[in-house]
């Protein structure tokens, strides 16, 4: 796992804050890339082994933005 501070990046609300990004890679198809916004803000992508992906954004006042799912995948 690949953890990276951020500094002064746009969150999903506008704001220009700090925050914190978790990268994870199997080298076998399963990805995740979480970001951690100062402010509360959370954008995340999942890459699954069978080629789904999931994509999630969500305000740091728990507004979900942007929810997308391919594949056949339930997460």
């Amino acid at each position: 796992m690949t953890r990276t501070h951020l500094t002064q990046e746009r969150a999903p609300c506008g704001r220009v804050v700090d925050g914190d990004r978790s990268q994870e890679d199997d080298f076998e198809g399963l990805r995740f890339d979480d970001t951690q916004y100062a402010c509360g803000c959370r954008r995340t992508r999942h890459e699954f082994h069978d080629g789904s992906l999931r994509i999630r954004t969500i305000r740091h006042d728990g507004k979900v933005l942007l929810d997308e799912h391919s594949g056949d995948h339930e997460a």
